[in-house]
């Protein structure tokens, strides 16, 4: 049973053409959702949410993103962290307890983590973490692709703390925006996703208290319950807002061409062979991605995945998405013609949209150096 209703979606997906024209950041969207319970849909009922599983998350992250790609995407990352919530808490880590229950209150959490240049992602920081007198750390350093920078109100970040005589480690924490410390650069004028409004934040001091610090570890990949429950989360609810795109654009193209009637051949163009063949070619193309988010969301939330062998496959996934919305969406617009280019057509904005899968990790050049190492061991 689907978690956000048929009429949400559709109040949302009747806006988001002209919030993406305008570039803004969709506040009544997110009044929706927070009406709706989204907020707190995945958090465990004992914490006070609805208690859905990662595949159903899942599976609502892909209706949403049929309805409005962009405001999929901004809330995605919210859900990314209430799943490293529920895996802290599964795993030991009390902290986890801390994103559970301020989700459930309405607070929303935004995702600070990506900087420029630095391709280390999740395994190391450019930003300095420094331990404070008072208990906890400081923050400061620039992170980009900010999602929800307009409103969360809790944001997970991370830096690097070289104060110890036991040598560099990654801080990991919770901030909370009337702790200040930050600010942010109204400078989210992008291709696609504009309605995500993912602005850059540079970190001025910002603090975390001790109990808002998640983990203390060391730099590079890990097994760390922070670590994987955030790479986990954020590889699997990406593939599945990304599979959304491309649905939505089979969705589209096959109603256009069911309405487009060709002057050469006198028949609609859904006669048409090729444009036959280009359609169910992105179907084809769509169809392998689906089972692939149920198969590793299941192992993750029943813990049947260990989190080293898991990482290379968690980054397949997001990247067979990825991939494949992107080929199934130029199928569409291909087949739609020269009708698709114009700004009011929706294939124009699923096609912007569906490409900022390539530059979030994991991206094709990683991808494919860790499962030659998988493969073939580490270059000498």
């Amino acid at each position: 049973m689907s978690f956000l209703s048929d009429d949400v979606l559709e109040s949302i997906h009747n806006r988001a053409s002209d919030i993406d024209a305008r570039n803004v950041f969709p506040e009544q969207d997110y009044a929706d959702l927070k009406e709706s319970g989204y907020f707190s849909a995945f958090v465990p009922k004992e914490y006070g949410g609805a208690g859905l599983t990662l595949k159903e998350i899942a599976a609502e992250q892909t209706r949403l993103s049929k309805a409005a790609p962009a405001t999929a995407l901004g809330i995605n990352m919210h859900q990314i962290i209430v799943g490293l919530g529920r895996y802290l808490v599964r795993h030991g880590n009390e902290r986890g307890e801390l994103i559970l229950r301020e989700a459930a209150q309405g607070e929303l959490f935004g995702f600070g983590i990506s900087e420029p240049a630095n391709d280390l992602v999740l395994f190391g920081s450019t930003t300095t973490a420094t331990p404070s007198e008072k208990g906890g750390y400081t923050f400061t350093g620039t992170k980009i692709f900010t999602s929800l920078a307009p409103a969360w109100t809790r944001l997970l970040t991370f830096g690097l703390d070289s104060s110890g005589p036991d040598g560099p480690h990654s801080v990991f924490a919770v901030l909370t925006r009337d702790g200040g410390g930050f600010s942010m650069k109204d400078d989210w004028d992008t291709l696609g996703m504009r309605a995500t409004q993912s602005q850059t934040t540079l970190l001025e001091g910002a603090y975390a208290e001790e109990s808002r610090i998640l983990t203390r570890c060391e730099p590079g990949p890990s097994a760390d319950p922070v670590i994987f429950g955030i790479f986990a989360h954020f590889e699997i609810l990406l593939a599945a807002t990304y599979m959304g795109i491309g649905e939505r654009a089979i969705e589209v193209a096959v109603e256009h061409v069911k309405n487009r009637r060709s002057v050469k051949n006198q028949a609609m163009y859904s006669q048409d062979p090729a444009i036959r063949w280009r359609l169910a070619e992105a179907a084809l193309t769509m169809n392998a991605v689906g089972p692939q988010i149920r198969e590793l969301a299941t192992e993750v939330d029943e813990d049947l995945a260990s989190p080293m062998l898991a990482m290379p496959r968690l980054s397949a996934v997001k990247n067979a998405a990825a991939e494949a919305s992107l080929r199934a969406t130029e199928q569409c617009v291909r087949a739609c013609g020269g009708a698709s280019y114009f700004n009011r057509h929706e294939l124009s904005r699923l096609y912007r949209d569906v490409l900022a899968g390539l530059f979030q990790p994991s991206d094709q050049e990683s991808l494919h150096g860790a499962w030659a190492q998988m493969l073939l061991g580490p270059i000498e």
